[in-house]
This record gives structure tokens, C-alpha cells and sequence, in this order.
């Protein structure tokens, strides 16, 4: 390889890996990095509220949609770079984990209809007949706009498992008094049935996420005890997580006769302006149990036949009652629709008028899940303990993933996912 293609590869692997990376961190990766690209979601083939994971060699695939809303149709095309269990690139080249073309354009698109908000609507599956995967493990799928300048527009993390070992989760009282009534914690046992593992501690790791979460991800858990082709993670408060309580929700599905969400809706030729009722914080308050979609959303419309193309958006103004400002933190609306980020569209602002915090987003025809969050200005995790509450029986979804690296091997294989259902 001649100089000028020697450096022609090491920045385009740099370019590859550089949105993982900073300074040595993992970043999250599920994010969309230009605001004309909305709705952007990623399901198992057919299950709209499923978690991105999919079987090593199967027929399944994963659905990828998103609404370009600069209204002009483009040439995005599509990569995959396979991870570590800790989400950094695992170096494997990718004719190591692809069978097909390492990229691939984004062919299939529609025009939305009789919107007030034009965008174009495309979509497309992985694996497919151009790019199938060879190696389980950690995924990133990265969208670019222009083949030429590859200008990223959104990534999005997804799993690829070979069920090699079984798990049985459970889910338990906390040991810790303080945290019995707000925390749920979760153990399992995980079975490998003729699969000899030389050294389970250093070989193997877990990771657990709530309602498909990465920014609360419990992650790199060892076994607690080894028996013969049987391993536990029988922590004692560690694979702990706040419960909090069932959803908000938002039925926006339609907007000729609104739900009673809705306090005021306004239509313009260029637009709509939804104003919601006023939420109310719902620490003190005791614990309902209903049906959510655990932080989630589906785009749907009652009012046209077609939700994905005449689905219309909407600025939305949500409200939080709050009698006074919050000195040291600040308020965000959390979920799916956030990709599970404080992102500043996203950040509340304080109204003394109205005691209340405000903010605004725009938001696709659906049903939404969302919190009220409360994020340290001194940095930190955000907490809901205030605007929500806590309730050990809240349901959840905890998925549980389990990684192994035999020793001499290049990457962590995914051997063995499951998702439950906690307190039902």
C-alpha cells in the first residue's frame, strides 16, 4: 500500500471511530446529530416496541426508518462497525464481520402527503442480500448524507446474539432497608451447557439494561459464583436500579379531535401548535398501575389511513408545575423521543409567572412515554426521584446480555440475551 492510500485508510477508520470516541470515553451512540432528521427508529421486523436485537444466522431482520424533514430527497448511505462489550471498536476489519459490501445507500424513500410539514420518509432492513453479519456482538449502525463528504446524521447502537448459554433472571426485594420500596433489583443465574470456560471471571460479563436504556446500563458484571457449567450474579446490591413509576403518556394520534392531553391545538398553513395541561409532580402521589410502553413511542394516527407518510408534526408545548425554581439543577423531558439524552430541544425553562417549567418539541402524530427529569448542573446522572417518585412495583423491562472472550480470541461474543418483565 502506497503512502497516499496508507493515509487515505487511517482517516477514513478515524473518521469511522472518532463519533465513539472522546478521549478515551465511550460515547452514547444512539444519536442524531443534525435536527432536519426526526423519528428515527430501529425494531426487530414487525415489533414495533421491540429491543434492537437479533439472532446470529437467522432470518430476522432489523427495521430502520427516519423522516428527513429539509423536504429534498438525498443519498444517505449506511455502515455497521462491530464493538467490544463496552461499545469501543472492537478492531475486527469488517470483511471480518460482513458478508457483502461494508456500505450500502439507502434506496427506498416516500414523499409525506398533504402534510402542513413536508419531509421524505425512507427506510431499509439489516441484514439484507448486500450486508450480513458473520460475528455476534455489539453493534453501531452509522447513516451518512452525501457518499462524498459522508456527513453523519444519526447513529444507533443494536445487538447481534448467538444463544449459545441460557439465563434465568429474577427479580427481588433490595437487601438494603433504605432502598426496598424504591428499587428493584435484579439476579439470574446463566447456564453453558457444553461450553468449557477456562476462566468465567475473566471471560465472561454481563450487562443489564432498563426498558432498553444505555445511559443507566449496569455494565462489565462478573460472575459471583461458579459451579459446574452454571454461573450466578447473586450480587447484593448491585444490579440495582431505581423503579420509578409507570410513564407519563401522550396520545398525540390525532389531532382533528384531541385527547385529553390536549388543552389547546392551533393550525396554520405552515404548521401546528399543541398545547398540553399542566402536569403536576407525582412524588407525593401514591402509585398507579396501568398499561405504558416503558418509556417508549409508536408513531400511529387515527386521523389518516397512513400514519408514516400523512402523520403530520407538531410543536408541542409540555408544562410542569413546579411553586418555585430549582437552585442547582435543571429540568428536561426524558424517553425514547429523547433517545434517552438530556438534549438541549429538550431542556426546560422556568416560568414565574406561572410557576412552572415549559418547553417545547416537535413531535410526530403517536403515542409517547416520557419523565420529567432532573439533571445536577454539577454534572451527573439525571434523577426523577423528585418530578416522578420511585415505587419498587413499577413494571419494567430488564434486558440481560451476556458477553464471552475465550481466551486468545479478538472480540466479545454475545452468547445469550433475554428481556423480562419485572413484577409481572
Amino acid at each position: 500500500m502506497d503512502k497516499p492510500a496508507k493515509m487515505k485508510y487511517f482517516f477514513r477508520l478515524l473518521f469511522l471511530f472518532m463519533p465513539l470516541m472522546v478521549q478515551g470515553q465511550v460515547q452514547p451512540s444512539d444519536i442524531t446529530y443534525v435536527d432536519y432528521i426526526r423519528s428515527v427508529r430501529m425494531y426487530p421486523n414487525g415489533v414495533m416496541l421491540g429491543y434492537p436485537i437479533i439472532e446470529l444466522f437467522s432470518n430476522a431482520q432489523l427495521y430502520i426508518s427516519f423522516d428527513d424533514l429539509s423536504d429534498e430527497v438525498k443519498n444517505f448511505t449506511y455502515t455497521v462497525v462491530h464493538c467490544n462489550a463496552n461499545w469501543e471498536p472492537s478492531g475486527l476489519t469488517e470483511n471480518e464481520y460482513i458478508d457483502g459490501f461494508p456500505e450500502d445507500r439507502i434506496d427506498d424513500f416516500s414523499f409525506s402527503g398533504s402534510t402542513r410539514t413536508p419531509f421524505v420518509h425512507y427506510y431499509f432492513a439489516i441484514p439484507n442480500r448486500d450486508m450480513d453479519f458473520t460475528k455476534s456482538g455489539n453493534y453501531v449502525l452509522k447513516v451518512y448524507e452525501d457518499e462524498d463528504e459522508k456527513t453523519l446524521v444519526f447513529t444507533r447502537r443494536f445487538m447481534v446474539v448467538e444463544q449459545a448459554m441460557r439465563i434465568a433472571p429474577r427479580m427481588v426485594r433490595t437487601s438494603q432497608v433504605s432502598k426496598s420500596d424504591t428499587h428493584q433489583e435484579v439476579d439470574f443465574i446463566v447456564t453453558h451447557k457444553g461450553i468449557d470456560i477456562r476462566n468465567p471471571l475473566m471471560e465472561v460479563k454481563a450487562s443489564v439494561l432498563q426498558n432498553g436504556r444505555w445511559d443507566n446500563a449496569i455494565t462489565g458484571v462478573i460472575p459471583q459464583f461458579v459451579r459446574p457449567e452454571e454461573m450466578s450474579f447473586d450480587y447484593q446490591n448491585k444490579i440495582v436500579f431505581e423503579a420509578g413509576k409507570e410513564f407519563r403518556s401522550l396520545d398525540l394520534r390525532s389531532f382533528r379531535y384531541p385527547s385529553g392531553d390536549v388543552a389547546a391545538i392551533e393550525m396554520y398553513s405552515d404548521g401546528i401548535d399543541i398545547t398540553l395541561g399542566k402536569d403536576l409532580k407525582r412524588a407525593n402521589q401514591v402509585y398507579l398501575e396501568y398499561n405504558d410502553l416503558n418509556g417508549n413511542y409508536v408513531i400511529e394516527s387515527t386521523d389518516m389511513g397512513d400514519p408514516v407518510l400523512e402523520g403530520d408534526y407538531a410543536r408541542v408545548l409540555f408544562s410542569l408545575d413546579s411553586p418555585t425554581e430549582y437552585e442547582d439543577s435543571d429540568v428536561y423531558i426524558l424517553g425514547a423521543l429523547t433517545e434517552w439524552q438530556l438534549k438541549p430541544e429538550f431542556k426546560m425553562a422556568y416560568n414565574s409567572r406561572i410557576h412552572a417549567y415549559i418547553g417545547e418539541a416537535l413531535l410526530k402524530q403517536g403515542y409517547y412515554n416520557y419523565y420529567y427529569a432532573m439533571a445536577p448542573r454539577t454534572g451527573g446522572l439525571p434523577a426523577i426521584e423528585d418530578t416522578e417518585g420511585n415505587w419498587y412495583e413499577t413494571e419494567n423491562d430488564y434486558t440481560i446480555l451476556i458477553y464471552y472472550r475465550p481466551f486468545g480470541e479478538r472480540y466479545d461474543r454475545l452468547v445469550a440475551a433475554t428481556t423480562f418483565q419485572a413484577w409481572r
